[in-house]
C-alpha cells in the first residue's frame, strides 16, 4: 500500500508561501529543488540565522517556516529550512541544537517512510525522539503533527 499524506487542517506559523510541490527523493515526476533548473528552490538564497536558542522559537521565521513545512508534508523542504536553524543553534553542542536536529531527523524519517524504507524511517524516528526528549516543556515549543503513528503516543 502506498503511503498517503492527509493534509492536516493546521494553523500556519509563518507568512512564507509553500513551494509549488513536495519533493520526495527518487521520484521521477518532480525536479530536485536545488540542483535542477526547474526546481522550486533553484538559485534561491539560503536563509541566514545568526543565533538560535529556545527563547527564539516563537519569533524565528526560518524555524516557524520549517514547522509549517513539516506539518503540511514538505519534509525535504522542512529539513532544508531547519538546517539553517540547527547551524545557528550550535549543531550537536547545545541542547537546542540537538532538539532541532531531532526535528530534522523526524522530517527525514517521513521521507524514508514515503520512499518505502521502513527500517530507515524507524531508525530516524527513534533518533529524533531521543533528541526531542532532551528538552523540557517540549509541548510548548513543539507544534508539529505526525502522520505515521510511530511517535503518536509521545506527543500526547
Amino acid at each position: 500500500m502506498e503511503p498517503v499524506f492527509n493534509k492536516p487542517a493546521l494553523p500556519r506559523y509563518s507568512q512564507h508561501p509553500f513551494p509549488p510541490y513536495r519533493y520526495i527523493p527518487f521520484q521521477d515526476d518532480t525536479p530536485h529543488p536545488r540542483t535542477d533548473p526547474n526546481g522550486h528552490s533553484y538559485n534561491d538564497d539560503e536563509d541566514y540565522v545568526p543565533h538560535f536558542s529556545a527563547d527564539d522559537w516563537c519569533t524565528c521565521e526560518p524555524y516557524l517556516y520549517g514547522i509549517d513545512l513539516f506539518n503540511h508534508g514538505y519534509w525535504w523542504e522542512a529539513h532544508e529550512a531547519l538546517e539553517t536553524v540547527w547551524l545557528a543553534a550550535g549543531h550537536k553542542s547545545t541542547t537546542c541544537g540537538k532538539f532541532v536536529q531531532g526535528l530534522i531527523q523526524l522530517a527525514g524519517s517521513q521521507l524514508k517512510r514515503f520512499s518505502k524504507e521502513p527500517r530507515g524511517a524507524q531508525s530516524l524516528t527513534r533518533s529524533g525522539i531521543e533528541k526531542l526528549s532532551l528538552v523540557k516543556g517540549r509541548k510548548r515549543v513543539l507544534a508539529i503533527t505526525w502522520q505515521s503513528g510511530f511517535i503518536e503516543d509521545w506527543f500526547h
